[in-house]
């Protein structure tokens, strides 16, 4: 990278006194704005004294002396750490007292203000429920279990390497759903029923699909120049794949251009929407 370069660089820094998970998932929602912006990132977590705050201050002033002012985006809880964070020259991005004082004003009571809440234990039930949803994901990752497949909350279908294994990842871990996931191969994609194991339980189940480029080119990574990243083959399996869907009426996502949040967020709504639609037939209004 030549000095001009370095120049066209924005240095963003996430400052947390806990993981820092939420200042990057707020500020990144912010930066995904400016597409054509590069930005160098810096998490800084666990900022828990005074002292490490004056340090991270130190550090902020002296990306502040360089040809491009930082961004600093910060969700630091404690009010000691917060307040010496606001003595940096640099410009920050406050999301914790810009949101905590309109809730704090709305509820007519003020918030504890202690770090380590959002991503600690906290609730001990859902911290153990997600805990467990994670174990069974792992388990049942690529079709490895097929034990108690009837406890799973969804049940992801789709040639290898099509992305069932971060999406099955994170809907356990962010949201404590228990998730299967089962590779579609070359004798399932030869028949025209569902695979025996997952068959009884369609109503949970998801496809996944990508690009034959996209595909063919992440196989290659894994094996190069075998068959099965052959263009040829991976267009086959997609083809028969998308044919087995839409003859059961599985719901189906293209991951070529999503993110697992996106595509988590589509199976969320369509599992709440199907929810809603039962609930009304059972209760004998239209759907």
């Amino acid at each position: 990278m030549d000095e001009q370069d370095d120049e066209d660089v924005v240095p963003v820094f996430f400052l947390s006194d806990s993981t820092g998970i939420s200042a990057e998932t707020m500020g990144n929602a912010l930066l995904i704005q400016f597409p054509d912006t590069r930005f160098e990132r810096t998490l800084i977590p666990f900022i828990h004294t005074v002292e490490d705050a004056r340090e991270v201050v130190e550090q902020l002033d002296e990306a502040m002396d360089g040809p491009v002012t930082p961004l600093v985006f910060t969700t630091a809880a404690d009010d000691r750490v917060r307040q010496e964070l606001l003595k940096t020259r640099a410009p920050i991005i406050d999301f914790f007292e810009m949101h905590m004082s309109k809730v704090e004003a709305v509820l007519g009571r003020s918030g504890i203000r202690q770090a380590a809440r959002l991503h600690g234990v906290g609730d001990i039930k859902r911290y153990n429920n997600r805990m467990a949803a994670v174990e069974f994901t792992i388990e049942h990752d690529d079709g490895q279990s097929l034990r108690a497949l009837e406890k799973s909350d969804v049940i992801l279908l789709a040639p290898s390497r099509c992305g069932k294994t971060p999406t099955s990842m994170y809907l356990a871990l962010q949201h404590g759903l228990f998730v299967a996931n089962y590779p579609l191969v070359d004798e399932d994609l030869e028949a025209d029923s569902l695979p025996e194991p997952v068959a009884p339980y369609l109503a949970r189940c998801f496809g996944l699909t990508t690009t034959v480029d996209r595909l063919s080119r992440v196989r290659n990574e894994r094996r190069p120049g075998s068959r099965y990243a052959s263009p040829e083959q991976c267009r086959w399996e997609l083809r028969r794949a998308a044919e087995l869907f839409a003859a059961h009426r599985v719901p189906v996502i293209d991951s070529s251009a999503k993110s697992v949040e996106e595509i988590s967020a589509l199976i969320l709504q369509t599992l709440k929407h199907d929810a809603r639609t039962r609930r009304r037939a059972h209760e004998g209004k239209p759907t």
